[in-house]
């Protein structure tokens, strides 16, 4: 029997966001790997115009797709990917979810003003320029349209009353350093998901990226037997 693993990236992100987990599932097994790219996202964001509804059907119809080639299916969903995800198991026969930094929450606050104060300590040394989460934060913000957040906020909506109608086994991922999405938000959906078999991964020094953690080929392990067991 053929896996397939169907990878859905967040908002206003890439597939980058999920490729090295991609890539090492792609080095570990035979198994077929999809990343599309969602409506507007990408390299360069053109989100105007993009709506919910265009962001879950490009993920149907990449599972739909996938359906066609793998006979055991596996979605990764990373942030609002994660939330697609649970979508995707509400309306298909999914055999395993896999939910990175899922935005079931979102805005942590007190991370939030960690990362503000370490770029305030960049901006003094002259070094603002260097700060990756400075850049990474300030080209989303120039290029994301109110009105998308909204949309956003659907997908965190339009499946918050269906946890308990879901019972896939599930792995959670979420960094404890995570400034966009607390980690409250995978206790959440452990605590309310129907699922009997569960699984929560900590990441210490992750933050919202949590791909590329610098513990990320710890938890790469882990999160691979888990989704091998369909195997077994």
């Amino acid at each position: 029997m053929k896996t397939g693993v169907l990878c859905i990236h967040g908002f206003t992100g890439g597939p980058y966001e999920v490729q090295p987990f991609a890539e090492f599932i792609e080095r570990q097994t035979d198994w077929a790997v999809k990343i599309p790219t969602l409506p507007g996202h990408g390299e360069t964001l053109a989100l105007k115009k993009m709506t919910a509804d265009h962001w879950l059907m490009e993920a149907e119809l990449a599972l739909r797709e996938l359906k066609k080639e793998a006979d055991r299916i596996i979605i990764v969903g990373f942030s609002m990917g994660g939330l697609i995800a649970l979508y995707l198991a509400m309306r298909y026969k999914i055999d395993k979810l896999v939910l990175l930094s899922a935005a079931a929450k979102y805005i942590s606050v007190g991370q939030i003003m960690q990362e503000v104060r370490g770029m305030a300590a960049d901006a003094v040394k002259w070094k603002l320029a260097e700060n990756e989460i400075f850049w990474h934060y300030q080209y989303k913000l120039l290029h994301t349209p109110l009105l998308s957040t909204f949309e956003f906020l659907k997908v965190v909506k339009l499946v918050s009353p269906y946890y308990k109608s879901i019972h896939v086994p599930v792995c959670l991922v979420h960094g404890l350093k995570d400034g966009i999405v607390p980690v409250t938000a995978s206790e959440f959906i452990y605590d309310n998901i129907a699922s009997e078999e569960k699984l929560v991964i900590h990441s210490a020094t992750g933050r919202h990226l949590i791909c590329y953690s610098d513990d990320c080929e710890d938890w790469f392990k882990r999160v691979l037997d888990f989704m091998k067991k369909l195997e077994e």
